[in-house]
């Protein structure tokens, strides 16, 4: 169940990180409203999943999901160049 919180962890920050980016400096207010849901529920997520695994995998793991993520999104949904050292 841990790995479950922590792949919801991490989908949840990607949410968070592309809420920051349509903020527009926070004077949006639906994305400022959809920054906070996905930014307390991946801290929820993470919280729950730091119950049974240690600090130093789970944060490693988190970030990883975040960061491939991200990319991932940016590339498939809003047209940010693909490079495959980005992907790498």
């Amino acid at each position: 169940m841990a790995w479950l919180y922590l792949f919801a962890a991490g989908v949840f920050e990607i949410g968070w990180i592309y809420s920051l980016k349509f903020t527009e400096g926070f004077t949006r207010l639906w994305p400022t409203v959809s920054y906070g849901f996905f930014g307390i529920g991946a801290v929820i997520f993470l919280s729950l999943a730091l119950r049974y695994m240690p600090v130093g995998i789970t944060y490693a793991v988190w970030v990883g999901i975040a960061a491939a993520g991200s990319n991932l999104v940016g590339i498939l949904f809003l047209g940010e160049p693909y490079r495959f050292a980005k992907i790498l």
